[in-house]
């Protein structure tokens, strides 16, 4: 058998399998426009954090670079996850999106405190007034926002129980 073939017969056996897949997440409704907005700019923030963890990375001495990165880069991290999330209407955003809002608020005080005066203290200032604290604010109120009734369940490994009558074959 010729590669060609094998792996005809390879995206032939995955055709069935996304056709069930696009027809098991048409019981899934749409994410609002509202949250899709919000996911994207969840994304994005996430996605801006990674060429600052190499600028961090090249610019601050290596004891400062080591705590600034680690914490900027599970700050990207729980940005990224929340907004993906949200972007698919998963129901399980609000824990990345919560812990993002703490390490944003945290990232933002101990940025504060450690400028010294100057013009190193404004840009920590315009850092935290024009980004950070705005988007834990973002970051919270998804977190803190009850789900909406009828949405998507919270994922695969939830637990779910048949209605009296319902046939349990999921």
């Amino acid at each position: 058998m010729t590669a060609k073939a094998t792996s005809d017969m390879a995206l032939t056996s995955l055709i069935p399998l996304a056709a069930e897949a696009s027809c098991a997440s048409a019981d899934i409704p749409r994410p609002s426009r509202a949250r899709r907005l919000q996911g994207r700019l969840l994304l994005g923030a996430g996605l801006a954090l990674l060429p600052w963890l190499g600028y961090l990375a090249g610019t601050l001495p290596p004891a400062e670079a080591a705590a600034w990165v680690a914490l900027d880069a599970l700050e990207a991290a729980a940005l990224l996850t929340a907004g993906s999330r949200l972007l698919r209407g998963d129901a399980r955003h609000r824990a990345p999106a919560a812990a993002a809002a703490v390490l944003l608020l945290a990232d933002a005080c101990v940025d504060l405190a450690t400028s010294a005066a100057g013009p190193e203290l404004a840009v920590a200032v315009a850092m935290a007034v024009g980004a950070e604290l705005p988007l834990a604010a973002l970051c919270a109120v998804i977190a803190a926002r009850p789900p909406r009734r009828g949405g998507p369940r919270p994922g695969p490994s939830a637990t779910r129980r048949p209605r009296p009558g319902q046939n349990p074959s999921w």
